[in-house]
């Protein structure tokens, strides 16, 4: 792609270098070359990015002198761009094919340059995106629908009627729109039965979801990932949960059944949310937080600004908790008082 273009598109300063050079892939300064991009965010980072064999290098403004031979953007976000610009040079469409070992329903609808791989298994009524690529294995159930240049990789799962929109990344062993963990007790017998899980799973546009992560279909309803939401890899997240945009759960995060969370919110590693609880917006848990069933936790009734870290059961502000246990080691190393017998 030609550099003038990736400017165009992404916005930035062109300060030095031919706007018609071609750039094929990003890289990392220690293995670039002169066909690739690299990134630097600060006057270290610049000075290594401006030794490399890299043909241009996106930076914040005031890193010069430039050598020349480069080609030089400036950005307020060069990490951002640099991103950006990955995605671009990475977006080729597949070529329209569909493995002969894959079972493919009648009914299947297809959209134009879709790539169906090796042993993947296609339901009746499944709809399939322009440019969506589905890997090896990779098993949609009836009537799930798949937006645009969506990737689900090798042994994911869709279970029936699960939406997804554009962008989607599915990645490899993922089961999306099982059924929720939920259950009604006999009081007289103690036994078991499964309460109904015939809702639906709707995942929106630009969401990713990481390796042998699993999200349940809703009950009655639906369990809804808005927008741009990144899912790390072993992640669950239970029936009739809403999901809000440009939420981040990293690994090991458990969020229970008809739980919210809001736009913005960051759960870190192995964080655990009960059933009906609600993360407020721009709320950040750190690893291994919990919120208990039933309650709500905002920056605003804890009365923090947002950007402040959340930690502990139940959460609260790391400061407060830190406090806390500075209190109790004290407590632990007063010596004993009194005489023995």
């Amino acid at each position: 792609m030609k550099l003038g273009e990736l400017v165009e598109t992404l916005g930035g300063n062109l300060v030095q270098g031919d706007p018609q050079r071609e750039i094929e892939y990003v890289r990392s300064s220690e293995q670039a070359d002169s066909d690739s991009l690299v990134f630097a965010e600060s006057p270290a980072t610049a000075a290594e990015a401006l030794a490399s064999e890299a043909g241009a290098i996106v930076l914040k403004a005031g890193l010069g002198p430039f050598p020349p031979g480069k080609a030089i953007i400036e950005a307020g976000q060069p990490r951002l761009w640099f991103a950006k610009a990955a995605k671009l040079l990475n977006r080729g469409l597949p070529a329209a094919r569909v493995d002969p070992t894959a079972v493919v329903a009648e009914t299947v609808v297809l959209g134009e340059n879709v790539r169906i791989e090796a042993l993947a298994v296609i339901g009746e009524d499944v709809s399939i995106g322009a440019g969506s690529w589905i890997g090896a294995g990779a098993v949609l159930g009836t009537a799930v629908s798949i937006g645009k240049d969506c990737k689900i990789y090798p042994r994911a799962v869709l279970y029936g009627g699960a939406t997804l929109g554009d962008r989607v990344i599915v990645h490899a062993g993922a089961v999306l729109g099982a059924d929720g963990f939920g259950y009604v007790r006999d009081s007289q017998t103690g036994a078991y039965t499964q309460f109904p899980q015939q809702g639906t799973l709707v995942i929106e546009d630009d969401v990713e979801i990481g390796a042998n992560s699993t999200i349940d279909r809703g009950a009655l309803k639906e369990t809804r990932i808005g927008r741009g939401t990144k899912i790390d890899n072993l992640v669950h997240v239970g029936h009739n949960c809403e999901i809000g945009e440009d939420v981040i759960l990293v690994m090991g995060t458990g969020i229970s059944g008809s739980s919210t969370v809001g736009n913005g919110a960051v759960l870190a590693g192995q964080v655990g949310i009960g059933d009906h609880a609600h993360v407020g917006a721009s709320v950040i848990l750190g690893g291994q937080a919990g919120v208990l069933s039933g309650k709500t936790i905002t920056n605003e009734g804890l009365g923090v600004k947002p950007g402040t870290v959340l930690w502990g059961t139940p959460a609260r502000p790391l400061t407060q908790v830190l406090r806390e246990i500075a209190v109790l080691g004290r407590l632990a190393r007063k010596p004993k008082t009194g005489t023995k017998d």
